[in-house]
């Protein structure tokens, strides 16, 4: 199953002990889940692993940050995004996952934002948009 992982699931599966948003960076690290990657996630991925105040509670140090960042990235297919759609989300700041979810030929979109990916005026009903509990639940057998 070939995803997009938010960015606020990455950050989530830094930031705490377990949880859904583990289990999904921990299924793409197994692979089990195939995550796509673009230019303009890995540029947001890369600007909020980049605010050392976000991270101030986690034992995870910038260096561990780092290569859990680039093991994820070995799992991933990186995608050239050639049209832009634009969907008109809520938050503009996401056309960009829609897009890369599209190019990519993508089953789901992995976010915690349900809300912010439930509104949009261009509708692709190919790909679903799941928050990690529920793709955890799919994929566990």
């Amino acid at each position: 199953m070939e995803v997009v992982v938010d960015t606020n699931v990455f950050i989530s599966a830094m930031l705490g002990p377990g949880g859904p948003s583990r289990q999904v960076v921990r299924a793409c690290l197994e692979d089990r889940l195939r995550p796509l990657m673009g230019a303009s996630l890995f540029a947001e991925y890369e600007s909020v692993l980049a605010r050392p105040s976000l991270f101030e509670q986690t034992p995870l140090e910038p260096a561990g940050r780092e290569a859990l960042l680039n093991a994820f990235l070995s799992t991933c297919r990186w995608v050239r995004i050639y049209n832009i759609w634009r969907p008109n989300l809520r938050d503009e700041a996401d056309n960009h996952v829609v897009e890369l979810a599209v190019a990519g030929g993508a089953t789901a979109i992995v976010t915690q934002d349900l809300r912010d990916f439930s509104e949009t005026q261009l509708r692709f009903p190919q790909i679903r948009v799941l928050h990690p509990r529920d793709l955890v639940q799919e994929i566990t057998p």
